[in-house]
């Protein structure tokens, strides 16, 4: 952690609706002035695109049917600690970007499914900002989840998660249903190893929870309505959070635990926006930069400059 140069890092997997997340973020950013590094998980993977494949293919040759995206061996988890140790340190580091499709790759004039070449994140940024799947993992080898300031976690339930996996890569990747549970199954021990044990050291977690039947995921025609929903919002360390405050500003809202406050699906993003933006407020006052006159309306000022 480092009160000159805050980290915050999104985790979740890949489906879980972490993009969102990070949308809420910039709006957040670009009201309040905030010039935030943006790093993309998949920037940290160790194959291109037709690298990956062939890994693939040649992992399956080998009769290793478990070969994903989620693990170690396909992605750079030491260089992402040394990102996170750089940034907190000096406000520096390398990054890239993992170009996913046409619109992406053209002004590089690169293939979709690249990388660009590393290079230095702009000096006298505010903060590092990290959305991907490995933004808290813990290994023998790395400790990635110590860096980040603020850790948020993007967990729906499976079915849920499942689904919004199967219709993203069906409608904007042309993907067969059966191609992604094929990717879905391959993913299973990597999931449960690298993705599952991160939200354990995650500060805050938001859980989609479906009030309509995902009984099975696989012949789901459409992702369950913001409104057909309920999340679950989960504070690690609660002392500080003004919960009256937030019952009393998101309605239908209700405490199910003394650490957990349960919203319509409908009011996520006003959750964020509230739970969020005080984070914010007192990152960039600990750090030197403006609002050292803003009310901390929703947190405690002992949670950050300790």
């Amino acid at each position: 952690m480092s009160i000159k140069h805050p980290i915050i890092s999104i985790t979740g997997s890949s489906g879980a609706g972490t993009t969102s997340v990070t949308r809420t973020f910039q709006n957040i950013f670009r009201r309040e002035g905030v010039d935030a590094a943006i790093v993309e998980g998949d920037s940290f993977h160790r194959y291109n695109r037709q690298e990956m494949k062939a890994q693939m293919a040649e992992a399956e040759t080998n009769g290793d049917k478990h070969y994903s995206h989620f693990g170690p061996r396909t992605n750079l988890f030491p260089e992402l600690e040394h990102l996170f140790r750089s940034y907190s340190e000096t406000g520096r580091g390398k990054h890239r970007k993992y170009l996913h499709d046409v619109e992406e790759a053209m002004p590089y004039q690169q293939e979709p499914g690249t990388f660009t070449p590393w290079e230095d994140i702009p000096a006298n940024t505010d903060l590092l900002f990290y959305e991907g799947l490995h933004g808290a993992v813990v290994t023998k080898e790395v400790n990635i989840a110590r860096y980040p300031d603020l850790l948020i976690g993007v967990v729906p339930v499976i079915n849920l998660e499942w689904i919004q996996k199967l219709w993203r890569d069906k409608s904007k990747r042309g993907y067969s249903t059966e191609a992604v549970t094929d990717t879905i199954l391959r993913r299973m021990p990597d999931y449960i190893h690298y993705i599952c044990p991160q939200f354990e050291h995650t500060h805050v977690n938001f859980q989609r929870v479906p009030c309509v039947d995902t009984s099975n995921p696989f012949i789901s025609r459409e992702i369950p309505a913001p409104d057909e929903s309920m999340v679950v919002i989960r504070f690690a360390k609660p002392k500080g959070i003004d919960f009256p405050y937030l019952l009393n500003m998101i309605h239908d809202s209700f405490m199910s635990r003394a650490n957990t406050i349960v919203v319509p699906g409908g009011k996520m993003e006003l959750a964020m926006q509230l739970i969020f933006t005080p984070f914010v407020w007192r990152m960039m006052e600990c750090s030197g930069q403006v609002f050292s006159d803003t009310k901390i309306g929703c947190f405690s000022t002992a949670i950050f400059c300790s």
